[in-house]
């Protein structure tokens, strides 16, 4: 495309003159938009503008491409007015509704608690029952035990059997060790989870807890096994691994685990009363409102037992101390607004760790005999019992 213009066509007046002015223009752009998509650092969205190059150009519509100045590496790009007009305005267009802001409601809680009571009710139910069946499988399991030992002694040992290694490992183990082991690979598989990146929405979703979300009453259980953090996770399991051979011989494994799970639920609760009561909410995932309960626990039946920080093992204090320390903290983080932790969730665990071995144990443990009584004669009517009656 020539740039010069003819003398003819200069002598034809101002319409000469405006033809010319668009021949210039229209190689000014052809040459320009050449350079710009024959250069080696250009992107894949140059290739969706394409134009003649050369020949007169028609003017520009007002939705049509027009040339605007972005710094991009040093570079000009081609955008659309449209698109320019959208890159700096953030407010939605008119014909989108925004979303729905979630608003405090005690309301919405009604069936958490529902929840929480028929969850708590159905743990020691569990657990009542666990009990029974451990005892019956322990009496029938004896004479096996006898014979696996004896048959044990005869065969002959195999030096740097790993099985046996495991196995010597885990009868070192108190039953309290034995019991929270499970606790602690849940844990650690929800952790490797997290580090899923297709499970995030399924993660934030039912593994957090939070009085907003639409999912109320699951992440009620499944966040109590839920940490995001390492250091976080880390150290709850330490405080539960302490702990667990005092609180096991202290109520059994059965009840132990009613107390825990009840206390998960019971702590997060808690926690989505203050959140709503606060208007901060928020998610909020971790085992420590149920760790808090069984610390509470001990601490309150066992206050003069000593204790350490595992990093100034030096310094060593009473259980006692320790559990007020502890409620005082949270209350004050509770009510000046502390974010770091859920202080709601573990004042909750606390008080319910309390407040069960102090009157829980008498009124709900000490009372699941006529349970226990209606699960006994299910079992001697079933299609394995004899015809007067007996197992």
């Amino acid at each position: 495309c020539d740039p010069l213009v003819d003398p003819e066509v200069d002598a034809r007046g101002s319409g000469g003159l405006a033809a010319a002015n668009m021949a210039w223009r229209g190689c000014f752009l052809s040459w320009s938009k050449v350079d710009i998509i024959s250069s080696p650092c250009r992107g894949n969205r140059f290739t969706l503008y394409t134009q003649q190059r050369c020949g007169f150009k028609k003017a520009p519509k007002k939705n049509e491409v027009k040339k605007v100045e972005a710094e991009d590496g040093g570079r000009n790009q081609l955008v659309s007015s449209d698109a320019s007009v959208q890159k700096k305005t953030l407010t939605p267009p008119a014909e989108f509704p925004a979303p729905n802001v979630p608003t405090r409601s005690f309301a919405r809680l009604l069936k958490p608690f529902v929840f929480t009571v028929g969850f708590t009710g159905c743990s020691f139910g569990t657990a009542a029952i666990w009990q029974y069946e451990s005892l019956k499988s322990r009496v029938q399991s004896y004479f096996d035990e006898v014979r696996a030992d004896w048959l044990e002694k005869l065969r002959p040992q195999k030096e740097g059997d790993f099985r046996k290694q495991v196995n010597q490992w885990w009868n070192g183990l108190s039953e309290g060790q034995r019991t929270v082991t499970g606790i602690i690979a849940a844990n650690a598989l929800v952790f490797c989870l997290w580090r899923v990146p297709s499970m995030q929405r399924t993660m934030i979703q039912y593994f957090t807890s939070n009085p907003a979300s639409k999912v109320l009453c699951f992440p009620m259980v499944l966040s109590t096994f839920s940490h995001y953090s390492l250091f976080h996770m880390a150290a709850n399991m330490y405080v539960l691994w302490s702990f667990s051979s005092s609180i096991v011989s202290m109520l059994g494994r059965e009840q132990f685990m009613a107390v825990y799970m009840s206390a998960g639920v019971i702590s997060t609760f808690v926690s989505y009363i203050s959140k709503t009561a606060s208007g901060r909410l928020g998610p909020s995932l971790g085992a420590s409102g149920a760790i808090m309960s069984v610390l509470a626990a001990v601490c309150t039946k066992m206050p003069e037992a000593k204790l350490a920080i595992i990093f100034l093992p030096m310094f060593t204090f009473t259980a006692g101390s320790a559990l007020k320390a502890i409620v005082a903290l949270d209350t004050a983080g509770l009510f000046l607004g502390w974010r770091f932790f859920d202080h709601a969730a573990h004042l909750g665990g606390a008080l319910f760790g309390i407040w069960y071995v102090s009157y829980g144990h008498e009124l709900i443990w000490k009372n699941r005999e006529p349970l226990v009584k209606i699960w006994h004669e299910m079992r001697t009517r079933g299609p394995g019992s004899g015809g007067d009656g007996s197992p």
